[in-house]
């Protein structure tokens, strides 16, 4: 079993900056891969960000690509969303997830078998 602690969330007007952090524990050897996922009130949720823990496959959704950046430090156990020229539509709840395998082309929650408790993302117009 992994477990997924999120922070770093909170209130950001658009255009700012915020970095969530995902610290693994437990049986993080069991693990390849993490993504970040999002869920805004009345939508599904819907994939962010992956990185392999060797760094060698990262993966982005459209509608964050060359705002967000996902990395890892492996000492640490811990993942990084560094989110920049935040919009309103980046609203949610961030969450962190594991993955055995590695980054695909495409990902889904399904794909993803262990979950944190989520952080709060709002930002405002």
């Amino acid at each position: 079993q992994v477990q997924l602690v999120e922070s770093g969330g909170g209130l950001v007007q658009a255009g700012g900056s915020l970095r969530l952090s995902c610290a693994a524990s437990g049986r993080t050897f069991n693990t390849d891969a993490m993504g970040w996922f999002r869920q805004a009130p009345g939508k599904e949720r819907e994939f962010v960000a992956a990185i392999t823990w060797t760094g060698s496959s990262i993966l982005y959704a459209d509608s964050v690509k060359g705002r967000f950046t996902i990395s890892r430090d492996n000492a640490k156990n811990t993942v990084y969303l560094q989110m920049n020229s935040l919009k309103p539509e980046d609203t949610g709840v961030y969450y962190c997830a594991a993955r055995r395998g590695t980054v695909r082309a495409s990902m889904k929650s399904a794909d993803f078998g262990s979950w944190g408790q989520g952080t709060q993302v709002t930002v405002s117009s």
